[in-house]
């Protein structure tokens, strides 16, 4: 095998390696997120998040070696500005206000969604290949495995708004991700991800003061666990998180990454049965099943797809 082949070989298994800590570091969030918005304003809090997590990396990123990226063209500083934006201050905003009211196991089954909406969105502007018939099945078997968590039992009813929040929350991801893997970011991907996290938490931090969160602070509520719900959000969530999964989009797929949204809702259930008592249906134990089947199938989908062209261009053997 070539260096080059060796370079991208080990690019992949640390990409994979990346997508599995998004795995579980994300799950953990959405019970993060609604212990903490139990007493804190859902936009500032998370503005303070990824403001403090951006700060801290982009000190750490300057520490690499490579301090070309502390002075980043217009172009490169404005991209990072429109994918903080959209993931930071759009998704994960929506996503914050909506679980002040919604459970955070049920919070991480919408967002399940963000798969579904890559693929559409990517295969439509050929900005992805499309997964073939073997990833379609995993899409519709994720989404199945979702539609089981979120049946009737498990979660209650959910008002239509906060429903729309979270959809809408999904789209927005998926839209950030696919423009983040075109857009002229930052070479360094720890520079990257710090930018985006400082705009996308100035950005939060606006909205929220400009919508009178800051005088909605229950400081009486702040207790301990919301102390370790925000510091794991900022660590966990964003410094250790936000930061593989903005190389895992680099050097993966982006139909594999987006597997991440399947994953999530076993842990943000799991979690939630544990640490918040919210229910747990037997139910459930299906549905992570088939939603660990849908994963594999959408990340073998492109791989069956390239086999199956590579032998129709095959000459027949004599």
């Amino acid at each position: 095998m070539t260096r080059a082949g060796v370079g991208r070989g080990r690019r992949t298994l640390l990409g994979w390696a990346a997508l599995v800590v998004v795995y579980f570091m994300w799950g953990s969030t959405f019970t993060a997120i609604q212990v903490s918005v139990r007493a804190l304003p859902p936009l500032l809090m998370a503005g303070s998040r990824f403001l403090v997590a951006g700060l801290i990396l982009y000190a750490v990123a300057g520490r690499t070696g490579r301090l070309s990226w502390l002075r980043p063209s217009w172009t490169e500083l404005r991209a990072s500005g429109v994918v903080g934006l959209l993931l930071l201050m759009g998704a994960n905003g929506l996503v914050c206000w909506a679980e002040l009211r919604v459970p955070s196991g049920m919070a991480a089954m919408l967002i399940a969604t963000v798969p579904l909406w890559m693929a559409v969105i990517g295969v439509s502007s050929r900005r992805m290949p499309s997964p073939g018939p073997v990833g379609w099945a995993g899409v519709a078997l994720g989404l199945v495995g979702v539609a089981v968590l979120a049946g009737p039992g498990s979660s209650g009813k959910l008002e239509p708004i906060y429903v729309a929040a979270l959809l809408g929350s999904a789209l927005l991801w998926a839209v950030g991700s696919l423009y983040s893997q075109v857009a002229r970011l930052p070479s360094n991907f720890l520079a990257a991800a710090a930018l985006e996290m400082v705009v996308g938490g100035i950005g939060l931090l606006l909205l929220g003061a400009a919508t009178g969160e800051v005088g909605q602070v229950r400081w009486a509520a702040v207790g301990g666990g919301t102390v370790l719900a925000f510091s794991w959000l900022i660590v966990g969530g964003s410094l250790l998180g936000y930061t593989c999964y903005v190389y895992a989009l680099r050097v993966l797929p982006t139909n594999t990454v987006a597997t991440y949204a399947y994953v999530n809702p076993v842990v943000a259930l799991a979690l939630g049965w544990v640490i918040l008592g919210q229910g747990m249906a037997l139910g459930s134990l299906l549905a992570a099943a088939l939603i660990t089947l849908g994963v594999v199938l959408m990340v073998s989908g492109p791989v069956v797809a390239r086999r199956r062209t590579r032998l129709r261009a095959a000459p027949e053997g004599g």
